[in-house]
């Protein structure tokens, strides 16, 4: 259990920021109803709850990007309401929201200082303390692979994360607000920035932490705050409850069962997918696998190991692809996403935000974008069968939303996710391919999307998984292949689907029993 600064000290002394009844409705709908919440001086503090219990509208009223309908919040003791984000950054409040707001074709030294640029003698912005700034920043954190002179356009999702937190720490806030801060990144990048955060802790600085990881909210934070429906349900230690007593406050209900039950497979079907010898530029080799229908294949390995670009040049997203690809028994061109589209191929790729969704258009256009031409003649959408369309369309996947004319970018995480599935489910697809599909979504819609999933294979469709949660890949999968510097260095199934032979085959050691599994599948094929 951890400490605070001042064991002496009450509760009172140690509070730093303190919301009470707080209030906000959008159209009618309660974000957040009488809500309460309290973080103290040097603690790391979670705050957790399903998809719309209204976690991300009480970080934009902490953070003045929206005001309250009613309640006061105060900090350090006086009462304070933001007229926005800078004025809550000068009161010392930084907050790294789950949209990302760099600017692309800026340097990453240019995105950190943004707001704050150091000035010269005549009041121009200074390229030489700037890059000094950043430099010395990098070196306190430890941050050795991001060059500050780098276009932030040429990062990977999981470097413009971390740029978007250290734009955040520049401005060496009081209180720091991650919301959904760790999700686009790896194991590595995550310990590195709870080593980085645990600095902070230590000289003061206080954390509100929003994850959907039980197991970072374990090795990390010192209390929880569990919000349902709008309103805060209890603030317990970390140690002080089960992972399944935290589910329970969280959907106020018992969790039974996380996976559903897998298809069985028909060995004599004939493969759906299979690819021989498909190579793509240096990240990708040699890979050669099939797929049955109503089957769901994972992809596992350590990060950053192909996997991702595997299923990016399945959907066409690279050049000078080489290799045999075969569907239902035919030669398929997956040169392009057109090609691949066109193949039954459909993509939910890593980054919903930006590659799955057009966040300011409506979740109707959202869904319709893949089908626009079922839906009317000569070039003209009947807006009747669109409208039908739609409404079937949120109401099979449970989309969560007032109304189908609100913006993307309003629904949450889990809600978004699911409009990037429902704008393929009838674009005649059999393939699916899932890129970390439950990353920044909550327990419950998980849930909901391990049945969607699941529902997928019972209609026949094949799927390739790609997941961060070894836990998501024992449960789903049929088979995983496990993936090592661009290869496919061993294929489990069955019960060799474990935790540790999956953490085994990615590290190189121990393969015995993985081989004997391996085997088995060789010879039932």
């Amino acid at each position: 259990m951890s400490s605070h600064p001042e064991s002496g000290a009450s509760a009172a002394d140690r509070t730093l920021l303190e919301a009470r009844g707080i209030s906000k409705s959008f159209g009618g709908v309660h974000a957040l109803e009488n809500a309460d919440f309290s973080c103290e001086a040097g603690e790391i503090h979670a705050l957790l709850g399903a998809n719309g219990a209204g976690k991300s509208t009480l970080v934009k009223v902490l953070s003045g990007v929206q005001r309250a309908d009613a309640g006061t919040v105060a900090l350090g003791g006086e009462t304070v309401s933001f007229s926005g984000p800078a004025e809550a950054a000068r009161h010392g409040v930084a907050t790294v929201f789950q949209e990302l707001s760099l600017f692309p074709h800026l340097t990453v030294a240019e995105n950190i200082v943004i707001g704050h640029q150091p000035t010269g003698f005549l009041g121009q912005i200074s390229q030489r303390r700037m890059r000094a700034e950043v430099r010395e920043l990098f070196e306190s954190l430890g941050v050795d692979h991001i060059a500050p002179g780098a276009l932030v356009t040429d990062l990977s999702l999981a470097d413009r994360q971390l740029v978007e937190i250290f734009k955040a720490l520049s401005k060496k806030p009081k209180l720091l607000i991650l919301d959904e801060g760790t999700s686009a990144l790896g194991r590595k990048e995550v310990q590195r920035l709870f080593d980085l955060l645990r600095k902070l802790k230590a000289g003061g600085t206080s954390v509100i932490f929003i994850s959907h990881r039980m197991s970072e909210i374990r090795e990390f934070v010192d209390r929880m705050t569990i919000f349902r429906n709008g309103r805060h349900v209890a603030t317990v230690r970390a140690t002080e409850a089960s992972d399944g007593e935290i589910v329970e406050m969280m959907l106020g209900q018992k969790v039974e069962r996380s996976f559903p039950e897998k298809t069985r497979l028909a060995t004599d079907e004939p493969a759906l997918l299979e690819l021989a010898g498909f190579s793509a530029g240096s990240g990708l080799h040699d890979i050669s696998f099939s797929l049955r229908r109503g089957e769901v294949l994972g992809l596992a390995g350590l990060e950053g190991q192909g996997q991702g670009t595997l299923l990016l040049a399945l959907f066409g997203a690279y050049r000078g692809i080489t290799g045999d690809v075969t569907i239902s028994g035919k030669p398929a061109k997956v040169a392009t996403p057109w090609d691949a589209k066109a193949s039954g191929i459909a993509l939910i790729p890593e980054d919903r935000k930006t590659e799955g969704l057009v966040l300011p258009m409506s979740v109707r256009e959202n869904i319709t974008f893949s089908v626009l031409s079922r839906l009317g003649r000569f070039g003209f959408v009947n807006r009747a069968r669109e409208t039908a369309f739609v409404s079937e369309m949120m109401e099979r996947l449970a989309v969560k939303a007032a109304s189908m004319e609100l913006p993307a970018r309003s629904l949450s995480g889990g809600n978004q996710q699911k409009l990037v599935l429902a704008k393929w489910l009838e674009t005649g697809a059999d393939i699916f391919l899932f890129y970390d599909p439950t990353r920044g979504i909550d327990v419950g819609t998980k849930q909901a999307f391990y049945e969607l999933i699941v529902g997928l294979t019972r209609e026949g469709k094949g799927v390739i998984v790609y997941s961060t949660e070894t836990s998501e890949l024992i449960g789903l999968c049929h088979r995983v292949a496990v993936m090592d510097d661009g290869r496919i260095a061993l294929t489990l199934q069955g019960d060799d689907i474990t935790e540790q032979d999956i953490l085994a085959a990615s590290l190189g050691v121990g393969r015995g029993r993985a081989d004997a599994g391996s085997e088995r599948l060789e010879a039932a094929q």
